[in-house]
């Protein structure tokens, strides 16, 4: 078999001059494919001669007449000798044109022009050669390159080995040599498609890295940075029950409001009200118009679990810094987000400021604007003068008052409370705090003895600032899910805050000695009287789940929460057709007075399921619940946090269900594993145990299909 090159920069002198000045690279590579091309020809070469030394008279091993060292093959005949000198002279050609011959090769060649040919045949041979070198110095690509000597050497070879071994093989030889040559074929052109790029695998190595790599390495968790005041926070206890502190034991507390606690039935403080209460009571230690010291008293912000007493952690303080007020001004604002959240914060400031002389309004939007105008200032002739010294609002109806009620005024105001925090920041209520913070440094028309005590935005801490007092505005912030992303807290503009948190992790000792951190990743805390459970179920057997745990279970004062209004209203149609149940629905459906009623009924005892939107979820105490079941499941771990916070409160005891739908079922899980939540049973039910109702359910839905038809045409009329 011929060894054979390619010719890839021309046969010509310009042409090699032309390939030297584009650079040594190109030769390099040549040569290195070269070499590769010897020695892979040498080594089939060898192989064939073994393969051919039982067989006397066959081919030798060189096939273009080579024997391994380069010399020409003996006990060849003349004709094929003849047959095959055309392509060794190429592969002379290519030699020549690639880089200088080698001895061997010379030897070769020398012999091959000493053989016995004519004159006619040698200028044929010549004729054949300049023509091949013409058509390899036009050729630009490897490509074609490729393709025209494969093309020549395979026909040449096959048409002159085909008749050889004919005449002394049979078919079966033909056929064997036959597929050497097609693999012989396929790897010479897997090596010119190696030169074609260039060969990069037999550059030598680099000092180099390699950015990328294909191997799995461990990705190494990315720690939050956070500010000090929230990396470092003053730990509270979370067991209620275990570290009760009684009421005397809280320096500071003015003797009449414990007198008012011991009249409510407190005797003792919860853990968050025992650190919470002093905190504030100290800032304000010099009295509400100046600061400790003179310097502006800090901020505090506190996260604790629902029904821990948040609400009277501020309540007694800011009673008591106002006890010794002379004039009447909105001293203290407390911002909720829901109406029903402002009523009962409302009336816990009633009860402790009764005889006190300290006048609390709730502005909600229950009643009209021009009467809560009147309730907020009243005109004389010297001006308006304020009759609130606390105001309890929501967002939107003190935003209102702020715009458009003249002699209104926050400039005088010393304690801004934002109670559920979280929700305050993500809503931010038409930009609502920003407003408030802006009209508490509003500076007035009034001259005289005001503009002594009339304030200035907090900058600085300078000689000149420090010549004139002014009363301090201090933000206090509680909620059971309030969030640690600096960014979202940056929006308060708090000063050196405070936190006061019962989320952390717990030591506990074991036996051997060592210790082990509880509750690691835990971002929320839950009651510690709560029960979780949850049941996977179809969509089909909701309802049915919630009429067997009432029916068959005997759950009572259940509160019952779905994801919309009209969701809560077909459930309680639903049920109330079922019959058996006493249900009411709470929701946005029902006017205030209703919702008070309902409320009122369901702690009585007398409603014995109450079916409600989130609009009860938030900070409400509804006092008796025994179970919460979460009939739609929650998509967000912090409305999951307040919906069965509802249950369990002030250290009781408490169990919540969540109904999941299968598909739901993992990611419900996975939001409960991210919050550090994993306490939670798997509660399945058998479909054998609703069967007994499916019968007088299947009734209920035909009553409630016509009701709501019937509620559809009254709306339309």
């Amino acid at each position: 078999m011929a060894l054979f090159c390619i010719n890839r920069y021309g046969g010509e002198e310009d042409e090699d001059e032309k390939q030297q000045e584009e650079g040594a690279e190109a030769e390099d590579r040549a040569r290195v494919l070269l070499e590769r091309l010897r020695q892979q020809a040498r080594a089939r070469q060898l192989k064939k001669q073994r393969e051919a030394q039982p067989r006397g008279g066959e081919e030798g091993p060189g096939g273009a007449g080579l024997s391994p060292g380069g010399e020409p093959g003996e006990g060849k005949g003349k004709r094929k000798r003849e047959g095959e000198e055309q392509p060794g002279a190429q592969g002379q050609k290519k030699l020549k044109a690639k880089q200088p011959r080698s001895s061997a090769e010379g030897g070769a060649g020398t012999e091959q022009a000493a053989d016995g040919s004519s004159p006619v045949k040698k200028k044929k041979e010549r004729r054949r050669k300049s023509k091949v070198q013409r058509e390899r110095t036009e050729a630009d690509s490897e490509e074609d390159i490729e393709q025209q000597e494969n093309r020549n050497n395979v026909k040449s070879k096959s048409s002159k080995r085909k008749k050889t071994h004919e005449e002394t093989e049979g078919d079966e030889t033909g056929k064997k040599e036959k597929s050497e040559r097609t693999k012989e074929n396929q790897s010479t052109e897997e090596e010119l498609s190696l030169a074609a790029s260039g060969e990069e695998a037999n550059y030598p190595p680099s000092s180099l890295t390699i950015l990328g790599d294909y191997d799995r390495k461990p990705v190494q968790k990315v720690q939050p940075f956070l500010p000090q005041w929230l990396a470092q926070p003053k730990r509270v206890q979370k067991r209620i029950k275990d570290n009760l502190c009684p009421i005397r034991d809280v320096p500071g507390i003015h003797p009449r409001l414990l007198k008012k606690l011991q009249m409510n039935g407190i005797e003792s403080f919860f853990p968050v009200q025992a650190e919470v209460i002093p905190a504030i009571l100290q800032s304000a230690s010099n009295g509400y118009l100046v600061g400790r010291g003179g310097y502006r008293p800090k901020d505090i912000c506190v996260s604790a679990p629902t029904g821990s007493g948040k609400t009277l952690a501020f309540v007694i303080p800011i009673v008591q810094v106002l006890l010794d007020r002379v004039v009447c001004h909105v001293r203290a604002l407390v911002v909720l987000p829901t109406k029903e959240l402002a009523q009962q914060v409302s009336k816990v400031f009633n009860v402790y400021t009764d005889g006190t002389g300290l006048k609390v309004v709730l502005i909600t939007g229950q009643k009209s604007f021009a009467k809560e105008q009147e309730m907020l200032v009243q005109k004389k002739v010297t001006g308006y003068c304020s009759l609130a010294d606390i105001v309890v609002a929501t967002p939107g109806r003190l935003t209102d008052h702020i715009r458009q009620t003249p002699g209104f005024s926050l400039t005088q105001l010393r304690f801004l409370i934002i109670d559920e925090a979280d929700r305050m920041i993500d809503d931010m209520h038409q930009n609502c705090l920003n407003q408030i913070v802006k009209a508490a440094f509003q500076v007035e028309d009034d001259s005289g003895s005001n503009m002594l005590f009339q304030r200035t935005k907090p900058g600085p801490i300078t000689a000149a600032s420090s010549c004139s007092p002014q009363i301090p505005l201090q933000k206090l912030l509680f909620s059971a899910t309030l969030t640690q992303d600096p960014e979202k807290l940056q929006q308060l503009d708090l000063f050196q805050p405070r936190l006061f948190t019962s989320v952390y992790s717990e030591r506990k000792t074991l036996g051997d000695g060592t210790e082990t951190e509880q509750d690691a990743n835990n971002k929320y805390t839950l009651p510690e009287g709560l029960s979780q459970c949850y049941v996977p179920c179809d969509l089909n057997s909701k309802p049915l789940l919630l009429l067997y745990f009432m029916l068959t279970m005997k759950f009572t004062r259940v509160l019952c929460f779905t994801n919309s209004r009209e969701a809560s209203h077909r459930l309680f149609l639903l049920v109330q057709a079922f019959g058996g149940v006493t249900v009411a629905e709470f929701s946005s459906r029902l006017t205030p007075s209703e919702r008070q009623r309902t409320i009122r009924e369901f702690e009585q005892g007398k409603i014995q399921l109450l079916i409600s939107t989130d609009a009860t979820a938030r900070g409400i105490d509804v006092k008796g619940v025994n179970y919460v079941i979460n009939y739609d499941a929650p998509q967000f771990i912090r409305t999951y946090i307040h919906r069965v916070g509802r249950t369990a409160r002030a250290g009781k005891v408490g169990v919540a269900f969540s109904l999941v739908l299968r598909i739901q079922e993992r990611q419900f899980l996975r939001m409960l594993r991210d919050a550090g939540i994993r306490d939670i049973q798997k509660h399945p039910m058998k479909g054998k145990a609703l069967k007994p109702l499916v019968q007088q359910y299947e009734a209920a839905l035909c009553k409630l299909e016509k009701t709501v038809k019937n509620e559809r045409a009254q709306k339309r009329a």
